[in-house]
């Protein structure tokens, strides 16, 4: 691509964020290679596992996932920092990732993180690619904090969700940005007047809460409620932080991008996608697909005119 280093922003989004392996097949498939990669929350985790050359085995392992199987990846912790430890996860990078720095791969990478009690914006530029991951993805209340050099951090959507800036600061001239949560939280707006009353349906459910039901049972409608939305019951404590940790990330995002907008941002239509949804790989990294598709005949014109290429491709048409 000539002089004209290319940046990929990819942001956070929970399963949302398997739309990012649809956008790197297509830019790849058409003879676009980002030189830098900076990523936020499952952004990091998809961008990692790019730069280290494990883009195929992570799809491979998204499409294998089941809402069996995703239970089965929550190690619940009762007496720490966060619903999760997220040791089972962190096992499973490791099966392809252990002993991978990020200062020796192939393209420059940095995943970005929070840190608690600060708020400062930490670049993980350094250091085992794995720990820049989960601490990239270390979303407040669900799973744990990560140390690192004796920092605490989580979840870098509070910051920068779409790390645009990142990359321009490590030199990208040319920014591709990839925001999935684009069209899901950014349709609000003021609803001024709403009845406060209770009806008979939720108050016949806040008594039900004080039942003691089977334990299997009671579990089973516990995680459900808590990882895969809504139930009749309403949604669970972690949908909600969930669902307000969404919201908070795309007015950050919008606000940061008028600031320091990118050359083109590639947006998914994911509406009908649960941030837990991520048994619903398939179609995910089918939106991202199309999504990349639609801005590809823009992206590669202005590379060309960036790197040159547009002179010689109109002489030789002509």
């Amino acid at each position: 691509m000539g002089d004209c280093k290319i940046g990929l922003a990819l942001g956070g989004g929970s399963a949302r964020g398997w739309a990012h392996i649809g956008v790197l097949k297509v830019l790849n498939e058409a003879g676009i290679y980002p030189d830098i990669i900076a990523g936020t929350s499952i952004g990091a985790v998809v961008g990692g596992c790019y730069v280290a050359g494990e883009l195929p085995a992570l799809e491979r392992f998204a499409l294998q996932l089941t809402r069996r199987k995703v239970l089965g990846f929550l190690d619940f912790n009762f007496s720490g920092s966060g619903l999760i430890t997220g040791q089972r996860l962190c096992d499973i990078l490791d099966t392809r990732l252990k002993g991978i720095e990020i200062e020796a791969l192939s393209k420059r990478f940095v995943a970005v993180a929070t840190e608690i009690g600060t708020g400062h914006e930490i670049w993980l530029s350094r250091g085992r690619l794995v720990d820049a991951m989960r601490a990239s993805y270390a979303m407040p209340g669900i799973f744990r904090p990560v140390p690192i050099n004796g920092r605490w951090l989580f979840d870098g959507a509070l910051v920068n969700p779409v790390p645009v800036s990142v990359c321009r600061a490590l030199g990208a001239r040319y920014v591709i940005a990839v925001s999935v949560n684009w069209d899901s939280a950014s349709r609000g707006t003021l609803v001024p007047h709403v009845e406060t009353a209770v009806s008979l349906e939720e108050e016949a459910v806040e008594r039900e809460e004080g039942v003691i039901a089977p334990y299997g049972r009671a579990m089973r409608k516990l995680l459900q409620r808590q990882f895969f939305g809504r139930t009749e019951k309403g949604p669970g404590i972690s949908t909600v932080m969930m669902e307000a940790l969404n919201i908070v990330q795309d007015r950050i995002a919008r606000s940061r991008l008028a600031g320091d907008p990118p050359d083109v941002v590639i947006c998914p239509r994911l509406p009908a996608f649960g941030l837990f949804d991520f048994h619903r790989a398939e179609a995910l990294i089918e939106c991202g697909a199309n999504a990349a598709r639609r801005e590809l005949e823009d992206i590669k014109h202005e590379i060309a005119l960036r790197t040159g290429a547009a002179p010689a491709l109109a002489a030789r048409s002509a």
